[in-house]
């Protein structure tokens, strides 16, 4: 296929929000790329916000960020994931980057004193999004947030309507993904919701191919028939969503309703691609046995993590992930414990029984002491710990408390007037206004100092077996750093600075060498994490885990 072909496959969403868009979008694109071809994917994000960098996680969920230092929707964590590729951020467009494009090209005088509109201009920017990018695959997946009937999503509706018109009905494929409630007093399956869903999209002028439909147990043939007949597809094209155990078994499942077989030939393309089939991330034996660990581990750990967001779990899904996924590849079930750091400080927290802790990033001094406190348990009952970004920060800040005796240690973020700011802000930060975009943001390199953990944790998983890498390259996202006026200090009493930018600068992990596991990174691991290659961090956490509960249950 030449390089300029655009197959392109749009999936909309129906009913209600939350049903799993970006894991459908994923796992039909991990579906593509074991059968050879070289599948892309794209999230359209209907709100005006340019990012999601100024967002609360409340409100939104985790930030991910791209190797490029684009701050983008969690669903981008979801597709790297699931095709095992590195995405930047061209895959992630909201109507704020949208409008400002437009906008910008107005005040230059690009259009020529024409009236800007949001037909033809709005909708030509999303089209030409979308088109550059599917230039660059064989199939692109783009998935449209929110659901029909938004009046926010309408410009991107009209958008991919008008994409059929312009490359041929024969390059583009409509999907749509909608909800088939059971009603429990009358024993049936509605199927109401969606032929209103199919209606509201049929009239904005968008007639979906394929039909997911998301619901509690598999349709029986009658529903299908039924929805088949009022959406106006073949039956063989009403596909059944049910519920899963995990979100890793979707690629198998929509495997098993051929899903790929029915896309491909909507966008006549052969059943296998050109690239060699199952070399990629692809769902087939590999893949069935890394769920089936998911689903049927035979050993368990215990892991809290310690949190400000707990509320909502999708402030910290690349983690959850990550631990999951980490687990797996030990054949480990673990029981993530969701602890508001705030307990933590207020004594209610019962911290005796994990096997391990989390301590993630944030912003914001609500919970810090908490945080601290936790890592202090840690530290000082051997249990294994693990901490990210302002983890790490939290980790030195401790350490600078509880060992080196400065006891009003702490971060200039939170206190400007400590008296020992081993955390500070960066030079460069300090006369930032704006918020958006202005971290430390995408990939870094790392040097690692040898004869650590953290060169013993990356030589597992590099190209040369054992050997040691020089440098690694991580994900950040932050704008403070470890205070180099402490750090002679904070070598003295123990810590090992194990990871610097290359310069030596910038400290990217600490460990403390007299406990079973005790290693903490500036960065984001989780932003790394695939299937095939769990991060070593959250790997080495998962096994010290194992060890101390293996441990445990020998001594009773």
């Amino acid at each position: 296929m030449n390089a300029g072909a655009r197959k392109i496959v749009f999936l909309t969403g129906g009913v209600m929000s939350s049903l799993g868009k970006g894991i459908t979008s994923a796992s039909l694109g991990n579906l593509l790329k074991a059968r050879g071809f070289n599948a892309g994917i794209m999230k359209l994000d209907p709100y005006i916000n340019v990012d999601p960098g100024t967002m609360s996680p409340f409100q939104h969920g985790e930030v991910y960020v791209t190797q490029d230092g684009a701050e983008t929707d969690l669903d981008i964590g979801h597709y790297e994931r699931f095709l095992q590729s590195d995405l930047t951020r061209d895959h992630n467009v909201t109507t704020g980057q949208i409008y400002d494009a437009v906008i910008r090209r107005e005040r230059a005088g690009d259009y020529l004193g024409k009236t800007v509109q949001v037909i033809p201009h709005i909708t030509d920017e999303i089209k030409s999004r979308i088109a550059g990018l599917a230039s660059r695959f064989d199939v692109l997946l783009v998935e449209i947030g929110g659901t029909v009937g938004d009046i926010e999503s309408l410009p991107f509706l009209e958008s991919i309507r008008q994409m059929k018109r312009d490359l041929g009905s024969g390059n583009v494929c409509y999907l749509h993904l909608t909800l088939v409630p059971y009603h429990p007093s009358s024993g049936e399956m509605k199927t109401k919701p969606t032929q209103h869903s199919v209606a509201a999209l049929r009239q904005i002028g968008i007639h979906p191919n394929i039909l997911l439909c998301r619901s509690q147990v598999a349709l029986d043939e009658d529903v299908k028939q039924k929805i088949a007949l009022f959406a106006d597809v073949d039956p063989a094209e009403v596909i059944s969503l049910p519920d899963v155990q995990t979100i890793y078994r979707v690629p198998s499942l929509l495997r098993e309703a051929r899903l790929d077989e029915v896309v491909l030939r909507a966008l006549s393309l052969p059943m296998e691609g050109s690239g060699q089939s199952g070399s990629g991330a692809g769902a087939g034996e590999e893949w069935d046995r890394f769920v089936h660990r998911i689903e049927v581990p035979s050993r368990r750990a215990r892991i809290a993590l310690v949190g400000k967001y707990i509320e909502l779990k999708d402030a910290y899904k690349s983690i959850v992930e990550s631990v999951i996924i980490a687990g797996a590849s030990m054949d480990t079930g673990v029981d993530l414990e969701w602890i508001d750091a705030e307990t933590v400080e207020r004594g209610t927290a019962d911290l005796e029984q994990l096997d391990g802790i989390i301590i993630p990033g944030g912003f914001g001094e609500r919970g810090v002491e908490g945080k601290i406190m936790a890592i202090r348990h840690a530290r000082e009952s051997g249990m294994p710990f693990l901490g990210i970004c302002l983890g790490l920060q939290c980790a030195v800040i401790e350490f600078a408390r509880n060992v080196c005796g400065l006891d009003d240690a702490h971060s200039v973020e939170f206190n400007e007037q400590t008296p020992h700011p081993v955390i500070h802000i960066m030079a460069a930060q300090r006369t930032v206004k704006d918020k958006g975009g202005t971290m430390r943001l995408g990939s870094y390199p790392c040097r690692l100092r040898r004869k650590t953990l953290a060169a013993a944790l990356y030589a597992g998983v590099s190209d040369n077996g054992s050997q040691v890498p020089d440098e690694i390259t991580e994900r950040h996202r932050h704008r403070y750093e470890v205070n180099n006026a402490y750090r002679d200090r904070l070598a003295e009493a123990g810590m090992i600075f194990s990871g610097t930018s290359p310069d030596g600068l910038l400290v990217e992990i600490v460990e403390y060498p007299k406990h079973p596991y005790f290693i903490a990174c500036q960065f984001h691991p989780e932003f790394r994490s695939r299937p095939k290659s769990p991060h070593p961090l959250f790997s080495g956490l998962v096994k010290a885990a194992v060890e101390r509960r293996s441990k445990k249950e020998l001594s009773l």
